[in-house]
């Protein structure tokens, strides 16, 4: 294997070994994980609503989340390297790796880090607090009796619920802060839409990346609303779901992929009259490669 083999490689083992790192967390989370116990007031309207499927499911959720920014990856990518006259970007082991394929590796990685980063931290959040759904007193159906003058102000903490239903939505019940449908459609439409922003740059319309951008966001507040209609979370939950999602996103985009290189200023002399002088900021793109390429002096 030549030393260029042995670098891509070592990059995507790194790049897989941080994505597991950040992904595996999430995954023990969901098996594993207990919700703080969190006692409630009998008096509480909050979470004395019916319980009701939800109008996006969980599997509805990661399935559109996850396949249409991947699909709309790859599918610009390979676009935009047929209107380019695309080139090889690398080659491993002899075979040419097409400047479409390492792209959409690119972009891809990155979109799904800043995912599992996104639910990693919606998931600590949910479990260090333990707030009770809407419906909690729907599925749980504690063993108090709440019909009690004497118990309607009382915060009971030691109880069990009475309800024939799986333990798997018991834990559900307990774990309504924040949202995690909010969190997760507002991080991978976001995303999208600002990687449409970077990527496309099809001139045949004015409008339509912009309307695309547009059933981005609003898959994304679909999503978020009907949790609230479905009586799944709290507003203060699904408000605090959409901003984690959201703030992934852009920092995600800024400083993490290269869709939206930074400039930064550089200093250089040139000879004016037999003198040098110093001359206007010459402002440069900045890769990942650490390399600089020259974009326009402030001078225009």
């Amino acid at each position: 294997m030549d030393r260029d083999s042995k670098n891509l490689l070592r990059k995507i083992i790194i790049d897989v070994a941080v994505l597991l790192t950040v992904g595996i967390p999430v995954l023990l989370f969901f098996l594993f994980g207990k919700p703080y116990h969190r006692g409630f007031y009998c008096n509480d309207e909050s979470i004395m609503y019916p319980f009701k499927e939800s109008t996006v499911t969980s599997t509805m959720l990661y399935i559109i989340g996850l396949f249409l920014p991947i699909s709309v990856i790859i599918i610009t990518e390979i676009f935009i390297h047929r209107a380019a006259a695309g080139h090889v970007a690398h080659t491993f082991m002899g075979r040419a790796i097409r400047s479409w394929a390492w792209n959409s590796y690119k972009f891809i990685g990155v979109f799904l880090f800043g995912a599992v980063s996104s639910q990693l931290t919606t998931d600590i959040a949910k479990y260090t607090i333990g707030r009770l759904r809407p419906h909690f007193f729907a599925v749980c159906q504690p063993n108090i009796n709440c019909s009690l003058p004497e118990n309607q102000h009382k915060y009971f903490v030691d109880f069990k619920c009475t309800a024939n239903i799986g333990s798997r939505k018991l834990k559900e019940a307990r774990v309504s802060f924040p949202s995690g449908h909010s969190s997760f459609s507002a991080y991978t439409m976001l995303f999208l839409a600002l990687y449409l922003q970077a990527r496309m740059t099809f001139k045949g319309s004015k409008l339509l990346r912009h309307g695309m951008q547009y059933v981005c966001l609003m898959l994304s507040w679909a999503t978020a609303m009907s949790r609230i209609s479905n009586y799944k979370h709290h507003w203060s939950d699904v408000l605090a779901g959409l901003l984690i999602g959201s703030i992934t996103a852009v920092l995600t985009v800024l400083y993490v992929s290269d869709l939206f290189p930074h400039k930064i200023p550089a200093e250089k002399s040139e000879p004016l009259n037999g003198r040098t002088r110093e001359s206007q900021p010459t402002y440069y793109e900045s890769t990942r490669d650490h390399q600089a390429i020259p974009l326009q002096t402030a001078d225009g």
